[in-house]
C-alpha cells in the first residue's frame, strides 16, 4: 500500500516484487500509518481512569497472595510499622535514638516560638510536637521526615486566624478556631489521600513555592523584629512596609537594649554554630543543640539578673502535663465551622506541599520510595487526631529533618525518641521556661528560616525559565510587600496561567533537513539543517484542543505567509506542499480537527496541498472517524517526514 493508511486496499497497490526493489518502478517505497484497532469504550474509560489516579498500580502486591497475606498487607499499606517493624534491630535503634534526641533538642526552642508565631500559648507548640510524630511513625512511609509545627505554616495559620478573630480580645475562640482549622486540615490532607487526587498539589509550581517561602522567611524574620528588639507596641500586619514602620516608628522609646544584647549575641551564637556545622558534616550535632543551649543559658542569665524587671520580656508560665482533650471545643456548626474549613484547606494544602517536598527529597537520598498518597493520608490523620488533642497544623519540618537525616536515623522510631523527651519535658521542665527570654526565641526563629531564602534556587530559576522566574517573584513580592495569603493567591494564579500559557500558546518550529541523513529537526536549533525547495515542513509540540486550535492553525497560516514572501523575494519554487509533523500531538479533539479542516480547506485556495507525517494512534483513529483522513486523502499521510517529502517532491528533496 502506497503512502496510505486506509485499512481496505485500493486498485493499483504494488506487488510485493515492486515493493522489494522500489529504485527499478522510480517508486518510493512508503510505509502505511495504521489505524489502530477499536477500542471498547468501557476498556478505554478505565485505562484512562486508571492512569490518572492509580498510575503506580497500587493493588499489585496483592495479586495471587492468600486472604491472610492480603490481610497483612491491607494492614501494612495503612501502618507501615508493621513492614519495616519486623525486621528492626538494635544498631537501627542505636541510630534512631541518636536522631530523636537532637531533633528534639532542636523543635522544643523551635514549638515554644512557632507557637507564639501562630497566635498561640507556647505550651501548643510542644503539644503538637508529641502527639502527630507518634501518629505519623506508625502511619507514614518516610524514614528521614521529623514531624512538628513549622515556621510558614504557623505563619500563615496565625495570619488567616487574626483576619478573623483577635487574639487579644476573645482568646477562647481564637483557640477553638485554631483547632477547628487544624481539623479541617486533617480531613483535606486524608480526603487528597485517600481518593488519590495528591496531583492537586503539583500545581502549585516548584518555582512559586521557591518565591513563597522566601518571602514568607522574610516576613517570619521580620515579625521577630518585636521580640528581637523589645518592641512592646507592635503591627499586627505582616508587610514589609507596615513591619518597618513600626520598628522605625518605635525606635527611639520602644527599643530595650538589654533584649538587643541578648538576642544579637546569642543570634551570632546560632549562625557561628550553623557554620562549624556545615563545614563539618561530623560536627552535625553542634547546631542541632545550639537553640537548646541558647534557652538554657539565656534563661539562666535572666533569672540571676532580672533582666525581666528591666523590660526584658519572658515566656512566663507554661503549664505542666500532658495534651488535653479538645475534641469539645472544634466547631462543628456555625460560621466559624465554614471560616474553619477555609483555612484549614489552605493551611492543610501548604502543609502537604512542604512535607511531600522533603520526604521525597530525602527519600531520593537513600534511594527508596514513598506513597504520596499514603504519606497525605498519615499527614491528615495526625491532624485530625492532634486537632482532638489540643495541637495545631504539624507537618514535615525541613530544618529538623535535615539534621535528623545526617544524625543518621534508621525509621520512623526518631520521631517517637522525640516524642518521648517532649512528653518528659511538658510532664516536669515546663516550669523552667518561665525566665525564658522572648529575644532568645525571636533569634532562634530568625535562624531557623534563614534558609528558606535559596537564592541559589532562585538564580537557577532564572537562568531555566524566565516565566518561572516571574512566578517565583510574584510569590516573594506579593508575601512581603502584601501578605501571605495574597502572596499565595499570586503562587498559584502565576502556576495556573503557566498552564494556561502552555496549553493556549503550544510551541511550533520549521523543519529543516540534517545534511547526508534523512533526519529534519529545528532550523534554529540545528542552523546547518537546510530547507526542502517547494515544501514547508511544521511541528506541533502540543496536543491540539479547543483551547488551541485557532492558534495552531492562524500560527501555522503566518509561518506560510512568511515563507511564501521569502521565496518570492529569491526566485525559489513555489511552495506546494505543506507537511506537519505531528509525532508530538499527542491527541486533537473535535475542535482541532476542524481547524484541521480549516487549514485544508484554505491551502486548497492557495494551490498547496497539505501532508501529516507521523500522526500518533489517538490522532490518526480520530482523524479516520472524523472523516477528515478520507478528505485529506490518505496518501498523504506517512510514517515520517522523510518519506512525506520523498514521495510528495523526490526531486527537490534529493537536491537538498
Amino acid at each position: 500500500m502506497t503512502g496510505r493508511a486506509h485499512p481496505m486496499d485500493r486498485e493499483g497497490e504494488l506487488s510485493p516484487a515492486d515493493m522489494s526493489s522500489p529504485r527499478q518502478t522510480n517508486t518510493p517505497f512508503v510505509h502505511k500509518v495504521e489505524v489502530p484497532p477499536k477500542q471498547n469504550l468501557f476498556n478505554e474509560f478505565m485505562y484512562t481512569f486508571k492512569e490518572t489516579f492509580f498510575h503506580d498500580d497500587p493493588l499489585r502486591h496483592f495479586k495471587d497472595q492468600s486472604l491472610s497475606k492480603k490481610l497483612m498487607l491491607g494492614l501494612q499499606s495503612v501502618f507501615p510499622v508493621f513492614e519495616w517493624g519486623r525486621n528492626y534491630n538494635l544498631k537501627m535503634f542505636r541510630g534512631d535514638l541518636i536522631a530523636g534526641l537532637t531533633i528534639a533538642s532542636l523543635c522544643i526552642p523551635q514549638d515554644i516560638g512557632y507557637a507564639k508565631l501562630a497566635g498561640l500559648n507556647p505550651k501548643y507548640g510542644l503539644y503538637s510536637s508529641f502527639v502527630p510524630p507518634l501518629v505519623y511513625a506508625f502511619m507514614g512511609s518516610s524514614r528521614d521526615i521529623a514531624i512538628g509545627p513549622v515556621a510558614v505554616v504557623s505563619l500563615l495559620l496565625g495570619t488567616l486566624l487574626r483576619a478573623e478573630i483577635d487574639p487579644t480580645t476573645h482568646p477562647n475562640e481564637y483557640l477553638r478556631l485554631a483547632f477547628t482549622a487544624t481539623f479541617f486540615a486533617g480531613v483535606t490532607q486524608v480526603t487528597l489521600g485517600f481518593f488519590r487526587l495528591g496531583f492537586l498539589i503539583d500545581f502549585l509550581s516548584h518555582a512559586a513555592v521557591v518565591g513563597f517561602m522566601a518571602g514568607a522567611a522574610i516576613t517570619i524574620a521580620l515579625q521577630q523584629l518585636k521580640g528581637f528588639l523589645g518592641i512592646k507596641k507592635f503591627t499586627e500586619k505582616t508587610s514589609i512596609v507596615s513591619v518597618l514602620q513600626s520598628v522605625f516608628s518605635s525606635a527611639h522609646h520602644g527599643w530595650n537594649w538589654q533584649t538587643i544584647l541578648i538576642s544579637s549575641s546569642f543570634l551570632i551564637f546560632l549562625l557561628v554554630c550553623k557554620f562549624v556545622g556545615k563545614k563539618n558534616k561530623k560536627l552535625f550535632w553542634i547546631p542541632a543543640v545550639a537553640p537548646l543551649l541558647s534557652v538554657i543559658i539565656s534563661t539562666f542569665f535572666v533569672y540571676i539578673t532580672r533582666a525581666d524587671k528591666k523590660g526584658v520580656k519572658i515566656v512566663n508560665h507554661l503549664d505542666k502535663g500532658i495534651n488535653p482533650s479538645s475534641l469539645r471545643l472544634i466547631y462543628f456548626s456555625g460560621d466559624y465551622q465554614v471560616k474553619g474549613i477555609r483555612i484549614g484547606v489552605v493551611s492543610g494544602m501548604i502543609a502537604l506541599t512542604e512535607a511531600v517536598a522533603i520526604g521525597r527529597s530525602f527519600a531520593a537520598k537513600k534511594d527508596y520510595q514513598i506513597d504520596g498518597n499514603k504519606e497525605m493520608v498519615a499527614l491528615g490523620a495526625m491532624n485530625v487526631i492532634g486537632s482532638m488533642t489540643s495541637c495545631y497544623v504539624a507537618t514535615g519540618s525541613f530544618s529538623r529533618s535535615a539534621v535528623n537525616f545526617v544524625a543518621g536515623c534508621q525509621t520512623a522510631v526518631s520521631n517517637i525518641i522525640m516524642s518521648m523527651v517532649v512528653l518528659l519535658t511538658l510532664l516536669f521542665l515546663t516550669p523552667l521556661f518561665k525566665y525564658t527570654p522572648n529575644a532568645i526565641l525571636a533569634a532562634i526563629i530568625i535562624n531557623a528560616v534563614i534558609p528558606l531564602v535559596d537564592v541559589n534556587a532562585t538564580v537557577l530559576i532564572f537562568k531555566i525559565d524566565k516565566l518561572d522566574f516571574v512566578a517565583c517573584m510574584g510569590a516573594f513580592f506579593g508575601v512581603i510587600f502584601a501578605s501571605v495569603e495574597i502572596g499565595l493567591l499570586i503562587a498559584v494564579g502565576i502556576s495556573f496561567a503557566k498552564i494556561l500559557l502552555q496549553v493556549t500558546r503550544p510551541r511550533t518550529a520549521i523543519l529543516g533537513k540534517i545534511p547526508r541523513t534523512s533526519v529534519y529537526r529545528n532550523i534554529h536549533q540545528y542552523p546547518e539543517a537546510t530547507r526542502v525547495p517547494g515544501a514547508m515542513i511544521i511541528r506541533v509540540d502540543s496536543a491540539i484542543y479547543f483551547s488551541n486550535s485557532n492558534y495552531v492553525r492562524e500560527r501555522i497560516q503566518r509561518w506560510l505567509t512568511d515563507e511564501e514572501e521569502k521565496v518570492k523575494a529569491v526566485s525559489l519554487p513555489n511552495i506546494q506542499f505543506l507537511i506537519i509533523e505531528m509525532s508530538p500531538v499527542t491527541d486533537i479533539d473535535t475542535s482541532g480537527i476542524h481547524a484541521l479542516e480549516d487549514l485544508y480547506k484554505s491551502l486548497q485556495k492557495r494551490d498547496i496541498q497539505l501532508v501529516l507525517a507521523n500522526p500518533g494512534p489517538l490522532v490518526i483513529d480520530k482523524l479516520h472517524v472524523s472523516n477528515f483522513a478520507d478528505m485529506l486523502g490518505y496518501d498523504k499521510i506517512f510514517l515520517t517526514v522523510a518519506e512525506a517529502v520523498d514521495s510528495c517532491c523526490p526531486k527537490l528533496s534529493d537536491e537538498v
